[in-house]
């Protein structure tokens, strides 16, 4: 099981910093609050519930469908994805299925898997959508997502950025990969690489 965002593709290059301003000026004009404000909540919320969506339709009655929607929208997204040319055959050598789990709608995540090359590389597109709008590290979305797939948690493994989202999948039996440059490797990971290429090299 493969996170999109910081994992398969490197989002915090470009397309992060234009998601956040789009989160943060959604709050501003939803909620009527300044921009420092607004920054401070979506910050909040995404420490608290992993994902800034899932405190905004919990506290404010947002629309999760029309939150995405205008937040996801990217114009200039085939400039903004950062490709790699060994991605492909990198997950192409990996045995067993393989499924996308991300906490961004299926629309974003199919335009990014495409704009890689890698769209057609997976069993499943599981997104936040797929989860009922319950994005990662929710039990409930973990739990949605195996049922789909129809998978034990004891066979799966997930790779993350999110240290939150593993905890999670630990708690559950998966085994877990994090994907970070920071050397820290919390005690429920299994293995830490810097890039998803590493995963070929790995010993889990």
């Amino acid at each position: 099981m493969f996170d999109l965002d910081d994992t398969l593709h490197d989002a915090s290059a470009h397309i992060f910093p234009v998601m956040n301003q789009a989160m943060t000026q959604y709050i501003m004009d939803h909620l009527d609050l300044n921009e420092d404000d607004a920054h401070a909540l979506r910050r909040h919320y995404w420490r608290v519930y992993g994902a800034t969506m899932k405190g905004l339709t919990r506290h404010h009655d947002i629309d999760p469908r029309h939150f995405l929607h205008i937040t996801h929208q990217f114009p200039e997204l085939e400039q903004m994805v950062v490709r790699s040319q060994r991605l492909r055959h990198c997950i192409q050598r990996l045995s067993g299925r393989k499924v996308v789990f991300t906490n961004a709608p299926m629309g974003y995540a199919l335009r990014v898997l495409k704009l890689m090359g890698i769209e057609g590389l997976f069993d499943q597109i599981f997104s936040v959508e797929s989860s009922g709008f319950h994005p990662k590290p929710s039990f409930r979305g973990f739990a949605r997502m195996l049922s789909t797939i129809r998978a034990r948690p004891q066979d799966c493994v997930m790779l993350e950025d999110n240290p939150e989202a593993l905890m999670t999948a630990k708690r559950l039996g998966m085994k877990t990969v994090l994907v970070s440059r920071r050397m820290h490797k919390p005690n429920y990971v299994d293995a830490r690489i810097s890039n998803v290429l590493e995963l070929t090299r790995t010993t889990i």
